[in-house]
Parts: C-alpha cells; structure tokens; sequence
C-alpha cells in the first residue's frame, strides 16, 4: 500500500520555493568541487574579469583577459550572426 502525503498549503508551497536558489548555489558549489577533486580535474571558469584554469590543488592560470560586460535591455533578443564557411 502507498502511503498519500498531506495536501501542501500555500504557505508551506511558498517556503519551499523561496528555499530553491539556495539549493541550487549549494548544489552548483558541490558540483564543482567534486569536479576538481577528480584526478586531474581542471575547471576553466571566469573570476573578476579574467578567465582562467583552475585545478585540483587550488592553483591556477590566468588564460586570458575579458573584455567589459555589454548592457543589454530586458527582453532584447539577440541574433547570431552569420559566418562565411568557405574554405
């Protein structure tokens, strides 16, 4: 026999979904480490305007500078733009 659980109420809906975000940047996190903690695991992430390579144990190469972040307005759709593949 399967046991039904209580019916949820609005405001045990509302406390749970506030809680999402939190699960999901602990769940990233862990996802991470874990990543590094693989032998031989390199992790290429961005980190205060720069990308870089960071390994297991907890050093790292700055590969390149990034150029400033462009604003964008709510709701703007981009378009990729098209490349000649001859060759």
């Amino acid at each position: 026999m399967s046991r039904r659980s209580p019916p949820l109420t609005e405001a045990a809906m509302q406390a749970a979904e506030r809680r999402i975000p939190e699960l999901a940047a602990k769940s990233g996190y862990a996802a991470y480490k874990q990543a590094l903690a693989q032998t031989g695991a390199v992790m290429v992430k961005t980190s205060k305007g720069v990308l870089v390579e960071r390994k297991a144990d907890g050093s790292f190469t700055v590969i390149k500078s990034l150029p400033p972040g462009k604003r964008v307005k709510v709701g703007l759709v981009l378009e990729r733009a098209k490349q000649d593949v001859t060759g």
